[in-house]
């Protein structure tokens, strides 16, 4: 009995550990790419879905595909009712591993023989570089699955004359809620959906536990991994708590169906694969499991606007839009996290540059473009950028990084200048600043209206011409203001402050022109662009 203990209890945890090495394999190996996938691919629900299924099919991994689901809504690449397609399909992605554990550890019992690829994959790890070491991580994570599977295996051969279906609540209604509850809580306790699964077929196919006893507890498995994402979301963004509560719903309507469904499916099996069913139990359990997944997506896909509607209802406005969108959750994926960043500096560098409308304008400023609130985002998304950790291999991510860090400091120092009301009074005054100040006034219309459509190619080009000329401009300016003061016709402090005023003209120009240069490395980085919300919010 000790002994079987220990072989199922290491069975689970070898499958466990080969999860979570196959999966940062895969993620290390084709996560970027699957990414830009989900990016590109993603026009309407209907392709999220399949993006989604495919992404976690691959990756083995609902939670990476869900993350980057959220991180490219909060910057703006995905719509929510698009990024509800991906996170549906993810849910029918992930019943991909319940086949591999059948047709590979039960129908060819691959357990053993996969024990060599174990030590090969771990020597990829060891003396290799590059793409190579996520490889070796990957092959070693999928040998160590099938060996915790064979393990788990000899251990449920001794509980068989322990534990019998008897044991387990009965077939009925109440029953079926019963083993939906223990298939919860198992979730809950593994945190792993798919290690349950896997556990429920093995128990079904000893003989430990009947079909629809095992399928009430799959089930179950299913509704605990929303417990899971309602937990990770608690201080989460909005978005994140939108996708975890959508998560919750949209688990329970499939649950809900499965149950109803799981009657008519036994009778099915009983009257015209009886034969089958006794060989097969594994196969009809997984099969039931992919396909109750499968129908709930094709029924819940046509209402994915509704179901955005009825999660805005959930989950209204109550932060401020310029930082809502930098979720800490976001940051396991700096692809999405300098997506997201990218986006706020976007958003900042706007209300930013109406800011200094106003007060070019000679205007006052209400609070949606006060300092404070520019101040508290622009230490927010500082912060923020300098919790993403990259890997040395990411050359591309470093320098799109880089080119965020100079964003927000050139924001940074842009903020210092339209505080200096007594300059910006002097060269709105000033008849021979007139020409720089109009192109200034230009320069901010644009950067407002290039940000909402995503390009800043133009604004960079006027930004770098208008700082160009400003620096053209400084000597002749500055000889002008010193001719008048040697004519006497101008006293000296009346001259320092032209002579600040023609700086603080320079000195703008220069951090827009960096701003719009680094803003716009980081859309060539990114090689994305903004979707308008389709949604009523």
């Amino acid at each position: 009995m000790i002994e079987g203990i220990a072989y199922a209890l290491g069975g689970i945890g070898l499958f466990l550990l080969g999860m979570i090495v196959m999966t940062d394999g895969l993620r290390g190996l084709a996560g970027e790419s699957l990414q830009h996938m989900l990016a590109n691919t993603t026009h309407s629900p209907f392709s999220g879905a399949l993006s989604g299924t495919i992404s976690t099919a691959i990756l083995q991994s609902s939670s990476a595909t869900t993350v980057a689901a959220i991180g490219f809504v909060s910057a703006g690449l995905l719509t929510f009712p698009h990024a509800l397609g991906v996170i549906f399909g993810a849910n029918l992605g992930t019943t991909i591993t319940g086949w591999l554990v059948v047709l590979f550890g039960f129908k060819l019992k691959l357990g053993v023989l996969l024990l060599p690829l174990i030590f090969f994959g771990v020597m990829l790890k060891l003396f290799s570089s590059g793409w190579k070491v996520q490889a070796g991580l990957a092959v070693a994570g999928f040998g160590l699955i099938f060996v915790g599977i064979d393990a788990l295996q000899q251990g449920m051969v001794v509980f068989r004359d322990v534990l019998t279906p008897e044991q387990f609540p009965g077939d009925s209604w109440t029953g079926r809620i019963e083993l939906l509850l223990i298939g919860l809580l198992i979730t809950v306790i593994t945190q792993s959906s798919s290690a349950g699964v896997a556990t429920a077929l093995v128990a079904v196919n000893a003989g430990t536990i009947e079909l629809p006893q095992a399928v009430a507890m799959v089930i179950g498995m299913d509704v605990g991994t929303t417990v899971t994402a309602v937990i990770a979301s608690i201080g989460g963004s909005r978005e994140t708590r939108r996708t975890a509560y959508s998560h919750v719903v949209f688990n329970l309507l499939t649950a809900i169906g499965a149950l109803l469904l799981l009657s008519p499916y036994m009778i099915y099996i009983d009257q015209f694969a009886p034969a089958w069913l006794s060989q097969n139990p594994e196969l009809a359990l997984v099969a039931f499991h992919s396909g109750f997944n499968l129908i709930s997506v094709i029924v819940v896909l046509p209402f994915s606007y509704a179901f955005a509607r009825l999660m805005y209802r959930l989950v209204p406005e109550f932060k401020d839009r310029l930082v809502e969108r930098l979720d800490q959750k976001l940051l396991s994926e700096p692809e999405v996290a300098l997506q997201t960043a990218r986006m706020t500096l976007n958003d900042i560098g706007t209300v930013l540059a109406t800011r200094l409308t106003f007060e070019i304008n000679n205007e006052s400023c209400d609070e949606s473009v006060g300092q404070v609130r520019i101040q508290t985002a622009i230490d927010y998304v500082q912060d923020y950028l300098d919790e993403i950790q990259l890997h040395r291999e990411k050359g591309r991510h470093q320098k799109w990084l880089l080119s965020s860090i100079h964003v927000a400091d050139h924001l940074q120092r842009l903020l210092t200048r339209s505080e200096e009301h007594e300059c910006i009074r002097n060269v709105i005054d000033d008849e021979l600043l007139r020409p720089g100040v109009e192109r200034l006034a230009s320069l901010l219309h644009l950067i407002e209206r290039k940000q909402e459509q995503g390009a800043w190619d133009k604004a960079l080009q006027l930004a770098t011409q208008n700082y160009q000329f400003m620096d053209e401009q400084r000597e002749s300016l500055r000889a002008a203001v010193m001719r008048e003061v040697a004519e006497q016709r101008e006293d000296v402090d009346t001259a320092e402050q032209r002579l600040q005023a023609i700086r603080w003209l320079r000195r703008v120009a220069y951090h827009l022109s960096r701003i719009t240069h680094h803003l716009h490395n980081c859309e060539q980085l990114a090689g994305g662009k903004l979707l308008v919300e389709k949604v009523t919010k």
